[in-house]
């Protein structure tokens, strides 16, 4: 063979493997968009079902619900007072609320488990060690790959509800229009688990992650991010389903006492950025929705339950809420 058709041959070698390469890498990238985890299932061993029930029995949980007293606040944005605001989170204006209890933390893996066991499910997508369960130090990570009816369920086994989003973002934010948990700073690492990327993230862009376990932390962190009533995390680390059917309009119309969402819909409501999202949804009047069978890394949620009726606030607190303006700050 001479020289130049040699060289040719060549060319046409790579340019062959170059196809072949492109193919495969194609391929691999159409699976992992195919990829849907609730076909996945882990299964429990009988030695791993005895190591769960001991967990259970033994090890403490975060399960404290804190009281929201009753009376208004200012729901959603401004575009004057957040650049970053959206259609969806607008007109901004006062809601009346009655009472209601909030989880002090997002749902954890322990406390999952519970639920778990005694309505004989299957082990979580996660709990991949000792035939069936977590690490122990994801105990208290906030439970991550549920649909929004298995946080319903949950709830409902645990004689709670979720909360509406009109309960979520009062706890989150307090009465006085807050843009973040804490006032009016914006969120930074020290305060909030988000924007991560590395071995995990972002799911959006590579969707086989979310077979790898994501880069989030126990419920209790972050003292120093705390909402108004005491709430951690309502913003980063997982983002939490909440109980209204989603719509992105429905502030034009919504009642301005208990508003519980449109009456129905195809998307269910969340709220709170995740682990892997960026500065701009960490806002507590950030809200969005996706279809409530989807179970994904970044999702968790927690529960809330109603109250008997409160007095609202009264003497001088009540004075200085029905003075407080619109998007005011502390």
């Amino acid at each position: 063979m001479e020289r130049k058709e040699v060289e040719n041959f060549k060319k046409w070698d790579w340019a062959i493997n170059a196809v072949l390469v492109t193919a495969a890498l194609l391929i691999m990238a159409r699976m992992a968009w195919g990829l849907d985890t609730q076909d996945i299932t882990v299964e429990w061993t009988e030695a791993g079902k005895k190591i769960a029930a001991e967990r259970v029995a033994n090890w403490k949980t975060k399960e404290e619900m804190v009281v929201v007293s009753a009376g208004e606040f200012i729901m959603g944005s401004d575009k004057k007072t957040d650049r970053l605001a959206y259609r969806g989170e607008m007109p901004q204006r006062r809601v009346y609320l009655d009472a209601f209890e909030i989880a002090k933390y997002e749902v954890t893996a322990l406390e999952y488990l519970k639920f778990v066991l005694a309505t004989n499910r299957s082990p979580q997508l996660d709990w991949r060690y000792d035939g069936g369960n977590f690490q122990e130090t994801m105990a208290h990570h906030p439970i991550m790959h549920v649909s929004w009816y298995d946080a319903d369920a949950y709830c409902k086994w645990a004689g709670k509800r979720l909360p509406t989003e009109a309960e979520w973002e009062k706890a989150a934010r307090g009465v006085d229009g807050r843009l973040f948990p804490w006032g009016k700073e914006y969120a930074g690492p020290s305060r909030a688990n988000f924007g991560r990327t590395g071995l995990s993230g972002p799911v959006r862009d590579r969707p086989e992650r979310l077979m790898l376990y994501p880069p989030i932390i126990s419920v209790d962190k972050y003292d120093n991010a705390v909402s108004p009533y005491g709430l951690y995390q309502t913003i980063g680390n997982v983002a939490e389903w909440v109980a209204d059917w989603y719509d992105q309009n429905y502030y034009t119309t919504a009642p301005d006492r208990n508003p519980k969402g449109p009456e129905t819909g195809t998307q269910k409501a969340f709220r709170g950025g995740g682990w892997m999202d960026s500065t701009t949804t960490m806002r507590v009047a950030m809200r969005n929705g996706t279809d409530p069978n989807t179970k994904i890394n970044w999702m968790g949620f927690r529960c809330a339950n109603s109250v008997g009726e409160r007095p609202q606030a009264s003497g001088e607190r009540a004075e200085v809420l029905s003075a407080l303006p619109l998007a005011s700050y502390p």
